[in-house]
């Protein structure tokens, strides 16, 4: 426990920021705040989110997988790396901490709280981040605009599914090949069949199951609301989501929402692709940045559900169409072909700062206080 867990006529005191980062929003706190001991430190989010409960209202989360979010910020452990960034997905209504996914639109805000909490030293005019993601061990540079030293943003820059401008905030995924697996293909196939249905296995950022839309009975463009009310069709991907994350080497996967899945279809809007990106119960009302860099490689997958879907295959900038617009990814190949980055761009904003009230009988009674 550190000392910044203070009490307080019977609360603690946590120090918090709340951002949006991509389309995402959550709670950011430095490591040193929260307690060491992981179960506490477990026990401590899920109070702080308010589950399990469907509204969480009593905390800070949004009663949505999208908002109900948290990143943890603290010294590097890689030696390229400024920072490290824990990424942890807090069940809505469960009392479940997940720590296998990496977020990359929550990792957006990661740059910018980094420097305003004094842990990097801003340049005049732009500053990058190195970013260690310590859920999928990978290194992601980000390029924070800081003019006179000060993190900017306000700016011009529009993202799809958030409201007006911000300052762009450009992430640069460096060693993002198989993330959870160790392979981007970790079948070794590009096509498998589960359950009667072609699907590619493929682990870039974030391990997912793509399959085409129309092998469901879908078209491809349903609205998220469209998705989620089809208990059918949300049985039926989990059924193979399950089998599938087996073959991956990810073992039972039933608890965890990794590999998440992409129902991928022709583009509508002159872009690559379309995808619907499952979380992996719901649909994205947008795309997830991982999910977007996996969907992007897979386009140069030979064979692959995404390269037999996609407009232009051996285009180096990706546009995938999503519920609330598209979201551009750009890829650059080393000498032997290999994808060896992924970049994007992505906005973020500080909505709030100031302390975490958590009831003192919460860490008493794991006997950790």
């Amino acid at each position: 426990m550190t000392s910044r867990l203070e009490t307080d006529r019977g609360l603690r005191r946590i120090p918090c920021v709340i951002m949006r980062g991509g389309t995402s929003r959550g709670p950011f706190f430095l490591e040193s705040d929260l307690p060491q001991d992981p179960a506490l430190r477990d026990q401590v989010l899920i109070a702080a989110m308010g589950s399990p409960h469907a509204l969480q209202v009593d905390g800070i989360g949004g009663g949505n997988s999208l908002t109900s979010k948290v990143a943890i910020i603290g010294a590097p452990s890689h030696p390229g790396a400024d920072v490290d960034y824990l990424f942890a997905q807090v069940s809505v209504e469960s009392s479940k901490v997940d720590f296998n996914p990496n977020c990359g639109n929550m990792l957006a805000g990661v740059g910018p709280f980094a420097l305003e909490a004094g842990l990097v030293a801003a340049c005049d005019g732009e500053t990058t981040v190195r970013i260690f993601n310590r859920n999928t061990k990978t290194l992601i540079h980000a390029v924070v605009q800081t003019p006179g030293g000060q993190v900017a943003m306000e700016g011009q820059t529009r993202i799809d599914g958030v409201l007006g401008t911000s300052a762009p905030i450009h992430l640069t995924f460096l060693n993002a090949m198989g993330s959870k697996t160790c392979a981007l293909l970790p079948t070794g196939a590009s096509i498998d069949v589960i359950h009667n249905i072609e699907v590619s296995l493929v682990d870039y950022a974030m391990p997912m199951v793509l399959m085409r839309a129309s092998d469901l009975m879908l078209s491809g463009d349903e609205l998220p609301g469209e998705i989620d009310a089809n208990s059918a069709l949300l049985r039926q991907i989990e059924a193979i989501r399950i089998v599938a994350g087996e073959r991956m080497g990810l073992g039972d996967v039933t608890d965890h929402v990794i590999p998440k899945i992409g129902l991928l279809s022709a583009p509508r809007r002159g872009g690559t692709l379309t995808s619907r990106y499952l979380v992996p119960d719901r649909c994205h009302s947008s795309h997830a940045v991982t999910g977007a860099l996996c969907v992007a490689t897979a386009t140069r997958i030979e064979g692959s559900i995404a390269a037999q879907v996609a407009a232009r295959v051996l285009a180096d900038q990706i546009s995938i169409e999503h519920p609330s617009g598209t979201i551009e990814v750009a890829l650059a190949a080393d000498a032997s072909g290999q994808i060896a980055s992924a970049s994007l761009v992505r906005t973020a904003r500080r909505v709030f700062e100031g302390n975490l009230l958590l009831p003192d009988h919460l860490f008493y009674h794991n006997n950790a206080a």
